[in-house]
């Protein structure tokens, strides 16, 4: 009777611990600890572009830089070129267009038409060569200037050429062309007519052609004259020989009918 309760009490105890066991083991398994979404890298901020490097190691465009700076509107551009999503787009004299310069003269502007003037050579975009193709069937182009202040564009069979009213003139070559920044070589200086009025002055007449003088073996006019005349002199001297020659007949004819007479 023990024996059998022991038994009893035994088998209850294994029973418990297997289904103590079973349910731990086919207790589902805790949820994994979700790992943290990785944080996006910030975009790297554009490159600083130095206006004043870039004039200074090309060109020479000191005159411009000087006016830049005298008028601060290289602050302007700076502003333009680095902190804006558009760009900037320059067209820089070199220092040979200012001398070239006599009439209208830049010394008699106000501080004030300076700085439009200087403003007047960007534009608040940036455009490729390329883009110029397209600007030319627009029409006229506002500048930094403001509104009065504008370029006309011209595409002549690939080479762009400018005018402003007072100055035409072509794009030499390109002398930084990366966004956000495009810096552009003209040959004069653009005069705006916000400033000097629309009376502008005729453009001067091209140059005459170059006279050829004709080569050594081609005949000169003269060289055919005489070469005609020298050709009917023959003929002349020809008739006056037969005119010549009648007259002597004539005269010995009448010498002999005189002496017929005689006798």
């Amino acid at each position: 009777m023990e024996f059998s309760r022991i038994f009893m009490i035994s088998c209850s105890v294994l029973l418990l611990c297997s289904s103590l066991a079973y349910g731990q083991a086919v207790s589902p398994p805790a949820p994994a600890a979700m790992s943290p979404s990785p944080t996006p890298a910030p975009a790297p901020a554009p490159a600083y572009v130095n206006l004043t490097y870039l004039l200074s190691v090309a060109g020479p465009f000191h005159t411009f830089l000087d006016y830049l700076e005298s008028t601060k509107v290289l602050e302007t551009f700076q502003n333009q070129a680095n902190n804006t999503e558009q760009g900037i787009t320059i067209f820089v004299p070199k220092d040979s267009a200012f001398k070239a310069l006599k009439k209208p003269s830049l010394s008699n502007l106000s501080d004030d038409q300076l700085k439009s003037l200087i403003l007047f050579h960007a534009m608040p975009k940036f455009y490729s060569l390329a883009d110029f193709n397209e600007l030319s069937s627009k029409g006229p182009i506002s500048t930094l200037a403001g509104g009065g202040y504008t370029l006309n564009f011209i595409d002549n069979s690939g080479t762009v050429h400018l005018n402003s009213g007072w100055s035409r003139t072509k794009v030499s070559s390109a002398v930084h062309s990366t966004e956000p920044v495009a810096i552009y070589q003209v040959d004069k200086v653009l005069l705006p007519e916000a400033i000097f009025g629309t009376d502008i002055p005729p453009m001067p007449a091209p140059a005459p052609a170059p006279i050829i003088s004709p080569t050594a073996d081609a005949p000169s006019a003269d060289s055919k004259g005489t070469a005609s005349s020298s050709k009917s002199s023959p003929s002349t001297s020809s008739s006056h020989r037969i005119m010549n020659s009648g007259t002597w007949s004539q005269l010995v004819l009448a010498l002999v009918g005189a002496w017929l007479l005689f006798l």
